[in-house]
This record gives structure tokens, C-alpha cells and sequence, in this order.
């Protein structure tokens, strides 16, 4: 296990996770991802730690608001948020990590457009 280290653009947000040095990540095209590019690194919520920017994170929810999607309210960057399909996880946006402590990441596709077809196949993969 390591620890990786992230933010939003403007370094108002930063966080930590605790995770292995090879990533798996997933690549989804729903219609909130494909527009911010969103690349999904999930982890249990007890691995994740905000370091600073608690007040500076606005939330958007939409459809069944099960998802918490979390922008800087600075910059807009979505660098975490908690996910419909893993609610007890958060899912880390891979662009927003300092890949110092990365050696590899395993990149996977995941059709997010057709959800609920493909949603297990999605906790399968990142699992």
C-alpha cells in the first residue's frame, strides 16, 4: 500500500488515499464523465482523507442522487466524489493524482451510458 496524493487545479482541494502503486481505472462514457473526463480510481470511503478545502467543495446530484458529485467551487475540477455504483466508496479522478506513487495503471472501459445493464460488470472489474 501506498499513499497517493491529489487536488482540483487550483490546489484549494487536496486530498490522500491509501491504495497499491498499480491503479485500476476505469473510463466511462455516461453523460457526466465523457463532458469532464473523468477517469474513475474507487476506493473504500476509510482510505480516502481531505486534507484541506472542506468549504471550498460545492455538490451537484441529479437522476436518483445517489451520486455526490463534488467540484471546487474555485476552478470546477471534479476530483473525487462519491459514485451511484460503489455509494460506501469514492471514486477518485486519476487526472487529479500526483502519479509519483504510481507504477502502472490498469486502464478499463466501462459503458456508463447503459447503467444499469452494465453496472456489474463495473463492480466486478474495479474490485
Amino acid at each position: 500500500m501506498v499513499k497517493h496524493k491529489g487536488s482540483c487545479h487550483c490546489g484549494a482541494i487536496t486530498f490522500e488515499v491509501n491504495g497499491t502503486a498499480t491503479i485500476k481505472a476505469s473510463e466511462c462514457n455516461c453523460s457526466i464523465c465523457r463532458a469532464c473526463g473523468f477517469v474513475h480510481y474507487i476506493v473504500p470511503k476509510e482510505d480516502f482523507r481531505l486534507l484541506t478545502g472542506e468549504n471550498d467543495i460545492t455538490t451537484y446530484s441529479f437522476n436518483t442522487h445517489t451520486a455526490k458529485h463534488t467540484f471546487c467551487k474555485h476552478c470546477g475540477i471534479k476530483s473525487f466524489y462519491t459514485p451511484r455504483s460503489h455509494p460506501d466508496g469514492i471514486s477518485i479522478n486519476v487526472n487529479c493524482l500526483d502519479l509519483s506513487t504510481v507504477t502502472s495503471i490498469d486502464y478499463s472501459k466501462f459503458d456508463g451510458a447503459h447503467w444499469e445493464k452494465n453496472v456489474d460488470d463495473l463492480r466486478k472489474t474495479l474490485a
